[in-house]
């Protein structure tokens, strides 16, 4: 397959999982049952179908013929239809009842619906994992103080565990999307060429409740048990644009993290894993690239970018059916769930083996700690008998000065010297320095790190099973 285009969302990085749902198998033995679905529920409401041709369809889900059916659609230039042939040839006394009062989109948007829904609960697990490693993360290091950065300048001190709790927050209201939209899903159902029903309203004399009776059956045998109550012939493809948008959700949420990590990388406070043998840059030896993170961004930027086909394509139906929805159906939607399940495996992979540098986290603390440790001084100023506007006034002086050497001279930060030896401030250096303790300007973080996983992220994990993650292809 060297002469040919590939794609690297299956060639390298989604999962075998998640290549699976969106398998010709898993499709092509999804309409088969819709078509048993279909049978048995036209059975069970009087129509002329056997139980030995519901049988010999049940029998023969498995029993593919892709040549036959390749044969066929290049005969007829229709898919499904070709697919009903290849169906038939496996069942001889049942093809006659196959597809009876359906058109194509009962099968191919009932089945996409189907796949979408299993599809979107992996994501769900994966985020749930991701959930599970960034929660041990958070509690090893909720003590830890390291700097807050506000655009991204030095601010008041946070710790590694709280920021590792942003991330998961944001994780956590993605989750709220994805069971929205699990929640809101429904099938297509039976509606025939306009939405109308015609066709069923015929094959069952004219009774209508028997129609909608067949709908429900159909959808409880498929495992739903909602339909739409009204479309054309298609389900609204708003429901596409809801099902990429929480996919795109997922994917802002990850590049928040990757992009997070690869400017701590930078100041070499945090790393992601990298392996023994793994090489950083074909040029410099040295570097450790990370190359894990860069690709989550990349990847996540692809599947928000997607999003924009699918708000186009929901806003530009024209009535009861147009086809030009079919990219967003073939190459859209399966291309997002791949690069966002990529994604998270990339994440847990990350999020499994980040290294922690306490003693830069500590360098970088310590050299920015006592232009924020200044409000404490002044205060201790004030209680010491000091004028607390004149007190600010040389802080001031002295915090621009030294800033000034810092960064002008490339020299040490010697605020506590310069305040120490200023006799207007009446504090002590022994006083001065009993307020240099990063673990004093960190407020409330390490509770809000317990409260924030016993009260939120441990609920979600207890009630979400085990997922198997595949690796990454490093």
């Amino acid at each position: 397959m060297h002469e040919v285009y590939e794609n690297p969302l299956t060639t390298r990085y989604a999962s075998r999982a998640m290549q699976g749902i969106f398998s010709q198998d898993t499709r092509t033995k999804t309409w088969r049952k819709l078509w048993v679905a279909l049978a048995e529920s036209e059975m069970e409401l009087g129509l002329p179908v056997t139980q030995a041709q519901v049988n010999e369809l049940r029998a023969h889900i498995d029993d593919i013929d892709y040549e036959a059916e390749a044969r066929k659609e290049r005969e007829i230039r229709h898919d499904v239809m070709a697919h009903v042939y290849a169906y038939g040839l496996v069942c001889p006394n049942a093809k006659g009842i196959i597809h009876l009062g359906a058109t194509s989109c009962y099968v191919t948007d009932n089945a996409d619906v189907l796949i979408y829904r299993d599809a979107l609960r992996l994501v769900r697990s994966k985020v749930v994992e991701v959930l599970r490693r960034l929660r041990k993360f958070a509690l090893e290091y909720k003590s830890m103080p390291t700097l807050g950065l506000t655009h991204l300048q030095p601010a008041q001190l946070v710790t590694v565990g709280k920021r590792a709790c942003l991330w998961m927050q944001d994780l956590l209201m993605d989750l709220e999307d994805i069971d929205h939209t699990l929640d809101t899903m429904r099938l297509l159902g039976n509606k025939g060429t306009t939405g109308t029903q015609a066709s069923f309203l015929d094959l069952m004399d004219g009774d209508g409740a028997k129609v909608v009776d067949l709908e429900k059956r159909i959808a409880h045998k498929m495992g739903m048990d909602k339909v739409f109550a009204v479309s054309g012939q298609t389900y609204p493809r708003k429901l596409d644009f809801r099902i990429m948008s929480a996919l795109s959700a997922v994917a802002q949420s990850a590049y928040k993290f990757a992009q997070d990590l690869r400017l701590l990388q930078s100041y070499r406070e945090i790393e992601e894993p990298f392996e023994k043998n793994q090489v950083g840059s074909s040029a410099m030896a040295y570097k450790r690239n990370p190359m894990r993170s860069e690709r989550m961004c990349s990847l996540s930027r692809h599947v928000m970018a997607l999003n924009q086909d699918a708000a186009m394509t929901a806003s530009t139906q024209w009535f009861e059916r147009t086809l030009d929805d079919s990219a967003v159906r073939r190459i859209c939607l399966p291309e997002a769930f791949m690069a966002v399940d990529a994604v998270l495996e990339l994440y847990c992979n990350v999020t499994d083996g980040m290294v922690v540098y306490p003693r830069v986290i500590a360098r970088r603390v310590d050299e920015n700690l006592p232009f924020m440790a200044t409000e404490n001084i002044l205060m201790e100023a004030v209680k010491h008998g000091g004028d607390r506007q004149a007190v600010h006034e040389r802080i001031r002086q002295h915090s621009q000065a030294a800033a000034r050497r810092v960064k002008e001279d490339g020299l040490d930060n010697d605020l506590i010297a310069r305040m120490a030896d200023d006799p207007e401030i009446p504090v002590s250096r022994e006083e001065i320095m009993a307020t240099l303790k990063a673990e004093n300007f960190i407020g409330r973080c390490p509770a809000q790190v317990d409260e924030f996983v016993t009260g939120c992220i441990d609920p979600v994990i207890e009630s979400a099973g085990d997922v198997e993650m595949e690796g990454v292809k490093v």
